[in-house]
């Protein structure tokens, strides 16, 4: 089935599966966008309850879909919901019954696909679907025009995930992330809970006829014999890396992008598998066909900092004299952006190989040198202690103590134990899952980014055992008072210790002077910083968690992506201070906000119904961002816009 353009519709979650997160409406503008007012906001109800097991994991994080004047989304907790788009009236609910047990990191549902069967008449059941991954580790189809399950897809509508996965437990392994449809083949992925162990579930992805959801093929990268389902008594490959994260199509070329994390336990490899450090944090695009790969390229090299690839690559035909090239754009936690083509894997710019720092508890395992691309990078240069900064003397003081005391050489200073070492940018990037939007009319990039540093320590297995520190699948679980920071990452040496973000102990505030976030608009054909400037106010912010309600801009962390359109505006949320923002493209200005009224920290759309464009985000909040939580998908338009 041929991707559907976006324009009135917003077809998949990037927009297509080209993910270029851009949409050709015009009728919101520069010029009337201070005009929008809210049309409608619709609840889901789907939210903490108290004594469920949920309360401080809710990210609900969903993108919509629109297609033909219906908004197609997933809560937090898997219920899928088709509304009228114009209206906000819901059509239709289905709950697959997912149970607070399975949450893993957080309850979180990045959105569905949808997919209509070739030469089926529209009125003929699942003749369109939608389908999405869940919590529990299942892959669910319904009808998009009544949302019942399609009984001729998997075992009445369901495909189970867990089959061939081996040993697990409920939030040891879920889907988070939508799945990429190439060639009527749903590509899916999951997520496997950081840290825990290193006999990990497989990071195996695989491939789903989209009609009857028989399993087409299996990619175990640390065994390419097995092509389906593993011979009777054996699991796929435990402990490989994993892709949590939403792969890129390309329907032409066959060819599916899968951006991979890393394998299991994140900072201490000595013991990996040959083929997991070769494919770890790599793009690798798989023939969609076959699920055999076709080319990668690899990110970081023996990757212990958790750099693992969060973004959806971007595909776009790259200028090249009088004629393109057909490439992919990848932005990557450490802040550098590949520019590939996407059917040979090449660099179109320059990836270097320069020196970095070695040392820490495996010094005869880490690369000496690392990638490093020439074409454009969102990172910063180096720590200093004049960054140390706080709103107390007190602070400031601690933080450059603090500094002194760490082990920190700059990018990829290797973990450590003896003491604590920084890592920046930390694991939240530079670019992570909300990924860039690209006008390829323009030919701008612009890339919302984080930066911050973490504060991390390799703790002695011993220690890990005395303060209760236990993986998910333990028989006993972890002491509560056993430190939230530490994972036990059992099986290795060491546990890990990780101060996300550097935060003061007295005040919660962060050791690194602001900003703590920005947003830069980059051209496409040369990597040039077109502008650049912080992201996000101070409003929702404060010391000791109070929000200081003052309007100035100083650069928020921030989480989610944004959608450029031919109007000249890039609308995003993404940051702590709970906005939906439009951002005037050729300069950076804000041209207006709206107040929502939970966190923002899902990527908005644009669409159209009847001629009349709207802007939608879904404002559920998040709980590692420390934005309030809440269920309303809300839509603004223009007064009065013209309907033809």
């Amino acid at each position: 089935m041929p991707m559907l353009p976006v324009g009135d519709d917003w077809p998949a979650y990037g927009g297509t599966y080209e993910a270029r997160r851009y949409s050709p409406l015009d009728q919101i503008n520069r010029d009337n966008v201070s005009g929008l007012e809210k049309i409608w906001e619709f609840n889901t109800g789907d939210l903490p309850r108290d004594g469920d097991g949920s309360e401080g994991k809710y990210a609900a994080e969903t993108t919509p879909l629109v297609i033909d004047g219906r908004m197609y989304l997933c809560s937090a907790m898997n219920q899928l919901i088709a509304l009228d788009a114009d209206t906000g009236r819901e059509i239709w609910r289905y709950d697959p019954g997912v149970s607070t047990d399975a949450i893993p990191y957080s309850a979180s549902c990045r959105g569905v696909a949808y997919y209509a069967t070739p030469g089926e008449r529209v009125e003929e059941a699942c003749a369109t679907r939608i389908i999405e991954g869940t919590l529990d580790a299942r892959l669910i189809a319904v009808d998009a025009q009544t949302g019942l399950p399609c009984a001729g897809f998997g075992e009445q509508g369901q495909v189970n995930l867990l089959e061939g996965i081996g040993d697990s437990v409920p939030g040891f392994f879920s889907v988070t992330s939508p799945p990429t449809i190439v060639r009527g083949v749903v590509v899916i992925g999951h997520q496997v809970l950081d840290n825990q162990r290193r006999d990990a579930p497989s990071g195996v992805v695989r491939g789903y006829d989209a009609v009857t959801g028989e399993l087409r093929w299996a990619w175990d990268l640390a065994n390419p014999e097995i092509t389906g389902l593993p011979p009777e008594g054996e699991t796929y490959t435990r402990g490989t890396p994993n892709m949590w994260t939403i792969a890129s199509g390309d329907d032409e070329l066959g060819l599916v992008y899968l951006p991979l994390g890393n394998s299991a336990v994140d900072y201490y490899g000595a013991d990996r598998r040959e083929l997991s450090n070769e494919y770890a944090t790599s793009l690798v695009a798989l023939d969609v066909t076959t699920g055999r790969p076709a080319w990668h390229f690899q990110t970081v090299r023996y990757d212990v900092w958790d750099y693992d690839l969060g973004s959806q690559g971007t595909l776009v035909d790259l200028p090249a004299g009088s004629s393109t090239v057909p490439a992919i754009v990848l932005p990557s936690k450490q802040g550098d952006i590949y520019v590939l083509n996407r059917a040979t894997g090449e660099p179109l710019f320059p990836v270097e190989d320069r020196p970095v720092p070695t040392g820490g508890v495996e010094p005869e395992n880490l690369s000496p040198t690392q990638p490093f691309s020439t074409y454009h990078t969102l990172a910063r240069p180096d720590l200093t202690e004049r960054d140390m900064w706080g709103m107390s003397p007190l602070d400031q003081l601690w933080c450059r103590i603090q500094f002194r005391q760490s082990n920190y050489d700059g990018i990829y200073t290797p973990p450590s134990a003896d003491r604590r070492w920084i890592q920046y940018p930390g694991y939240n990037g530079g670019s992570d899952w909300g990924g860039i939007a690209v006008d390829p009319v323009r030919g701008v990039i612009i890339a919302n980014y984080n930066d911050m540093p973490n504060h991390n320590q390799l703790v002695e297995r011993e220690r890990i055992e005395r303060l209760g520190v236990r993986p998910i699948d333990s028989a006993e679980r972890s002491d509560p008072d056993a430190p939230d920071s530490m994972q036990p990452q059992e099986g290795v040496p060491w546990g890990i210790d990780v101060n996300a973000g550097w935060r003061v102990p007295f005040t919660g505030l962060m050791c690194k002077q602001p900003p703590y976030g920005g947003i830069r608009a980059i051209d496409l054909a040369t990597g040039k910083t077109l502008w650049d400037r912080p992201f996000g106010t101070a409003r929702s912010n404060g010391p000791f968690g109070i929000p200081s309600r003052l309007p100035f801009v100083i650069g928020t962390p921030n989480n989610a992506g944004g959608v450029m359109t031919a109007g000249g505006i890039m609308f995003i949320a993404a940051t702590t201070d709970d906005l939906l923002k439009a951002i005037d493209v050729d300069t950076g200005e804000t041209l207006w906000q709206a107040v929502l009224p939970a966190g923002g920290q899902a990527t908005p759309i644009t669409y159209a119904v009847d001629g009349r464009q709207y802007v939608a985000i879904m404002a559920g909040g998040h709980h590692f961002m420390e934005t309030p939580i809440g269920d309303a998908v809300i839509a603004w338009s223009l007064p009065g816009a013209a309907r033809p």
